[in-house]
């Protein structure tokens, strides 16, 4: 659904994922500033919705992202307007980071800019194998810093370096070499391989997911020693939770788990 009347963001419900589709299709799904709240609200509500165990974030129409609408920002001409532009995007990536369900990523046609820094955010990505990825800012004379935070923690210096610095779109295949992706499909399966993932991810504890997300982005950055500390904390805890208790017994008992979620 799309057009001028139609919802800039669209989410779907199904077997415990939540889809949240970018639908701004005629402008391949420019972040502007009102589709970048509606994306803040909607996380905030999923991260409060106790039936949601996993998110996908995909786009309407030929691409996934292009980044910011430039149209829209190409019109803000005092500092605190653009710097607000920046401070939402920001906003918007955090609560990806912060969402205590998993976040994945169905990619097609391109994600570019802050585009392939919402790639980057999500957990987990799969793409089209024809799908392209690029940080073109250097481009148009803006260097894609904010991008560069994303990108930066997930692939290799020298790879995001390269990235940033040409504003050369890479292939699926070399994203996924990169860390970029998870890995690139035919894009006729590119529907069901998400689904499968998503599904696979919605059959565990939603308490582990939550805590295990959390503990991952809270030791990712820290020194050796202090990322151990945090990591042993995490475990002793979910050790005591139920349903570590129960997914150990069925372990020992050949049978399958029963998760309350906590």
């Amino acid at each position: 659904m799309s057009g001028p009347s139609a919802p800039i963001l669209l989410r779907s419900d199904r077997d415990g994922i939540a889809t949240l589709t970018l639908n701004r299709p005629g402008q391949r799904n420019g972040l502007s500033m009102d589709l970048m709240g509606d994306m803040i609200l909607a996380l905030s509500a999923i991260d409060a919705d106790p039936s949601v165990r996993v998110v996908v974030i995909a786009g309407a129409g030929p691409a996934f992202c292009a980044g910011h609408d430039l149209k829209e920002m190409r019109g803000l001409n005092q500092d605190d307007a653009i710097e607000a532009v920046f401070s939402r995007c920001s906003s918007m990536m955090q609560a990806i980071t912060q969402l205590r369900q998993p976040v994945i990523a169905r990619v097609h046609g391109v994600a570019t800019a802050a585009g392939c820094q919402l790639v980057a955010t999500c957990d987990l990505a799969i793409a089209a194998d024809d799908a392209r990825f690029a940080t073109p800012g250097v481009n148009i004379g803006l260097f894609c810093s904010t991008p560069m935070v994303a990108l930066s923690r997930n692939v290799s210096p020298k790879h995001a370096m390269e990235m940033l610095l040409t504003g050369e779109p890479v292939d699926a295949a070399t994203a996924a070499r990169f860390g970029l992706i998870n890995r690139a499909v035919p894009a006729a399966d590119l529907d069901a391989e998400v689904l499968a993932l998503a599904r696979l991810i919605a059959s565990k504890s939603a308490y582990t997911l939550a805590l295990g997300k959390k503990t991952y982005h809270e030791q990712v950055t820290l020194p050796l020693g202090d990322a151990y500390d945090v990591a042993s904390a995490a475990m002793a805890r979910n050790m005591l939770a139920e349903d570590a208790i129960e997914g150990i017994g069925a372990f020992i008992e050949k049978r399958q788990p029963h998760w309350r979620d906590r």
